[in-house]
């Protein structure tokens, strides 16, 4: 394995804990500052949104700039984000130094899935970009359960120094261990932008929506499940994320040895079994020992599909995979907004907290027609009758 990989792992660990561990320190940093906690939820709302702008501006802002200076560069704004966090002497420069850190989020891992997939071997690309996620699933596995308990013991602040600190680390790792891989800058932002001209990619942004999107949707309200359904203690509900958060990392893994061995086929069976848990979770969620089993395997099945999904997009736009990468993870984004305002309505339509999940198995549902419709329409494509004209331009099939 790489030592590269590690670096770039540590990368997404100090990311992935930037990200989620404001959800346990909300309450004191809403205290600190004086505001509600709807006011300091922007704190979350607003670095996803930075996600997803960064995911695409900045790394369309950076296409010919040499890979491995690009992400030490974004290392340094994750530093300066964070640091200003731990400094931030109001709510504007707290909710500032969040969106700082946020614009990187997107572009390091777009960028960081191209260098992964460079440093090996063609058939264990899969493999390489899910050694990056895992530094990811790590942060949410034991990082934010560490992150917040920093926090609450000594001060919400001494977290994000701790993050900084991380973001030191991950930018000498890559400095010394990630090699220099030259790449093609001849086109620029204009070739870049020329791969989103292949249906595929586009496909594969509505499948990253639709696939991820199901799954966040049926998370964001799983507290809510686990307390009014299942009744489980408020005090139960860290461990059984935790435990969601092992479904996570072990699904990571194997999702991308899957991919790593046919990627189409590993997408379709896991969009499959992730729907089929989904309404088993939502038809058995008073069950405690049913709802055990359905949350870690709701987080297999739904992070086993990040590998594959950064994949396909990078293979439909092999000759300028860097900004399809990029709007790829503002996908994984977006699909989050879209799965939690939907899971939104149909609480306030009074249908209950397990409605969230009934949705979240419709959305994943959409997602696999759409990916069985995309399959088939490149085979299509690649048929003998559709070859037999000169002017239809081929695409690789991954």
């Amino acid at each position: 394995m790489p030592l590269g990989l590690i670096a770039l792992a540590m990368g997404g660990f100090g990311i992935g804990l930037t990200e989620f561990v404001i959800m346990g320190l909300l309450p004191e940093v809403a205290a600190d500052f004086a505001v509600s906690e709807a006011t300091a939820g922007y704190l979350i709302s607003g670095y996803a949104l930075s996600v997803a702008v960064g995911a695409v501006a900045l790394t369309a802002a950076v296409t010919r700039l040499d890979r491995k200076k690009v992400l030490l560069g974004l290392m340094v704004l994750f530093i300066v984000g964070n640091l200003m966090s731990a400094l931030a002497s109001s709510y504007e420069m707290m909710l500032t130094g969040r969106i700082v850190a946020a614009l990187c989020h997107g572009a390091f891992f777009g960028i960081g899935s191209v260098v992964a997939a460079d440093l090996v071997a063609e058939n264990k690309r899969a493999g390489a970009i899910a050694m990056m996620f895992a530094g990811l699933t790590i942060a949410n596995v034991l990082g934010v359960p560490l992150g917040t308990l920093l926090g609450q013991q000594l001060g919400w602040r001494s977290t994000f120094w701790a993050i900084t600190i991380v973001g030191i680390i991950a930018m000498i790792g890559i400095a010394i261990l990630v090699p220099h891989i030259e790449h093609n800058t001849s086109g620029g932002l204009r070739t870049e932008l020329g791969a989103f001209r292949h249906p595929q990619v586009w496909l594969s942004i509505a499948i990253t929506i639709l696939g991820y999107g199901g799954m966040f949707g049926a998370f964001t309200y799983i507290a809510f499940t686990l307390t009014e359904v299942s009744g489980f203690a408020s005090t139960s509900v860290p461990w059984l994320l935790v435990l969601f958060g092992v479904g996570l990392l072990v699904g990571n893994t194997l999702g991308a040895k899957a991919a790593d061995r046919a990627l189409t086929p590993a997408l379709i069976w896991i969009l499959v079994l992730l729907a089929v848990v989904l309404v088993a979770f939502a038809a058995t969620a008073q069950y405690k020992v049913t709802t055990i089993i359905a949350l870690f395997l709701m987080g297999s099945f739904g992070f086993a599909t990040v590998p594959g999904l950064q994949m396909r997009i990078m293979n439909y736009a092999s000759s300028a995979p860097t900004l399809a990468s990029g709007a790829n993870i503002a996908a994984f984004n977006v699909g989050n907004a879209l799965g939690a305002w939907l899971g939104g309505l149909t609480i306030a339509a009074g249908f209950g907290f397990t409605s969230p999940i009934w949705m979240g198995a419709v959305v994943t549902a959409i997602g696999l027609v759409v990916l069985l419709g995309a399959t088939g329409l490149d085979r299509s494509r690649n048929s003998p009758l559709h070859n037999a004209d000169p002017t239809v331009a081929t695409p690789a099939t991954p």
